[in-house]
């Protein structure tokens, strides 16, 4: 995996940078390091190896969401760090268990994307607003129904999940980038991804990090193009019936 080094706490690990980029990420905190997202199965020993580069112990593993490609070295981790915590939101750990059922106040969009039934289960479950050492949760509906943000409240970077893409250009969830087009089509319901995708960007933050692309720094203006982008999209496709 390549690793990347982004202000003083944020370290993106990417499997398949030129090809199919899937990113995760290591946040270093005052008892050591959080994961952020476990790639695809085969990436534990990388991770591992990164972390032991960094001279931390890894604390806890959060998951963003619960697609294949964010959880698919999750019980390889789990064997390997019995003691750290698994932390991801309610909503999608049910996804984790292969109840793939929608609540009754949920769009009734069919989901999307990839899901694997896993054995592993998270220590904790987390919700909006509250903080995991430095990080501050933020509910990002959308590309899965319990999707979560990250911001790292001491130096601003916003680890986004899916919510955003930066591999072939920045979109929101659900807008399509012909050259990398998998997060678009992995999206459950775009007016909510559009939805998450303007609260983030009003967290102001000075870097954005996402499941498939490069780090952007200082993203809030374009971050604000892409919004408008997926405004006018989104209006047209159903203005069409798509």
């Amino acid at each position: 995996m390549r690793i990347t080094q982004h202000g003083q706490y944020l370290y993106q690990l990417t499997r398949f940078p030129r090809i199919f980029p899937v990113n995760c990420y290591l946040i270093k905190e005052q008892d050591g390091l959080t994961l952020i997202d476990a790639a695809i199965p085969g990436c534990e020993k990388d991770i591992l190896a990164a972390a032991r580069d960094l001279g931390l112990p890894i604390t806890r593993i959060v998951l963003t969401h619960a697609h294949f490609d964010h959880i698919g070295s999750l019980p390889a981790l789990q064997a390997l760090l019995p003691s750290a915590e698994i932390l991801m939101t309610a909503r999608d750990a049910r996804l984790l268990s292969g109840d793939l059922s929608l609540d009754p106040g949920e769009p009734q969009t069919k989901l999307k994307g990839s899901y694997q039934k896993l054995a592993t289960r998270p220590t904790r479950f987390v919700s909006n607003g509250e903080r995991i050492g430095a990080l501050e949760v933020i509910s990002a509906p959308g590309h899965t129904p319990g999707q979560i943000a990250l911001f790292d409240t001491r130096e601003g970077s916003l680890v986004a999940g899916d919510a955003f893409q930066t591999r072939a250009g920045l979109a929101v969830s659900g807008v399509m980038r012909p050259l990398f087009p998998f997060p678009a089509m992995a999206t459950w319901n775009r007016p909510l991804a559009l939805e998450s995708a303007r609260k983030l960007r009003g967290f102001n933050p000075s870097r954005l990090a996402v499941g498939h692309g490069e780090v952007l720094e200082n993203p809030v203006a374009a971050m604000g193009a892409a919004i408008a982008e997926a405004e006018k999209t989104f209006k047209v496709e159903k203005a069409y019936g798509a």
